[in-house]
């Protein structure tokens, strides 16, 4: 599904190039579930943004289901992002105005699914537990609340790749436990998850974690097995 070798990313800052990524190299596989872990300044967040097509690398290759997506232009990246991705970031990113029913339906606006995506919301809202606050705005629902929402507004279009971002960094940890459960009940039914984090506890959830450092990967666990990458 996922395939990338010697990725790298630099950015100029003043007169300086710093680097990212310095030759990245992995490949995720339908259906696992993949935590990448490390400090700030490690590159995961920059990783996670190429993996997303929200961001293009300087070198290297990124294949997603076999196209190499630094040949896409503009739009086909914006049909990348809206049919085979789906996002689940920190803070929510919901729109206070909003019901939890309507934030969830927002992302079909600008997708070709058929008039039943109303029927399909219901049905999210029931798999995250929230069918009774379906009417309710974001101030009127919990930070664990609000994540079910944005997770079941992540799933709408039927996403092969589901990309969280720190899902549980606002969250305490009764409430984030709860939402760890809920990832791992989508990966149970098939989903593929790649999750960013800096706790170990997150990340346990995973099948593999990928550990990085100054914009290199220095490990690569699987449950029961780690290697130097």
């Amino acid at each position: 599904m996922i395939s990338v070798s010697q990725l790298t990313k630099t950015y100029q800052m003043g007169e300086n190039l710093v680097a990212a990524l310095t030759g990245v190299d992995f490949n995720i596989n339908a259906n696992e579930f993949v935590a990448i872990m490390g400090p700030s300044g490690s590159g995961k967040s920059t990783l996670m943004n190429i993996i997303g097509c929200l961001d293009k690398p300087t070198s290297g290759h990124y294949q997603l289901n076999g196209q190499e997506v630094a040949q896409l232009d503009d739009d086909a990246l914006s049909a990348v992002r809206n049919k085979e991705i789906g996002f689940v970031f920190q803070s929510f990113h919901l729109l206070p105005r909003l019901s939890a029913l309507q934030n969830i339906l927002l992302p079909i606006r600008y997708s070709e699914h058929p008039d039943s995506a109303d029927e399909y919301a219901q049905s999210l809202l029931h798999r995250v537990g929230l069918h009774s606050r379906q009417h309710h705005r974001p101030n009127q629902l919990s930070g664990g609340q609000r994540q079910r929402v944005a997770i079941a507004r992540s799933l709408i279009n039927k996403p092969a790749i589901l990309l969280a971002d720190e899902p549980t960094g606002a969250l305490d940890s009764k409430t984030s436990v709860e939402i760890m459960q809920l990832f791992t009940e989508l990966h149970q039914v098939g989903q593929t998850i790649i999750l960013v984090t800096h706790e170990e506890e997150v990340a346990a959830y995973a099948q593999r974690v990928i550990r990085m450092r100054d914009g290199g990967i220095v490990e690569i666990e699987t449950r029961g097995d780690t290697y130097a990458a």
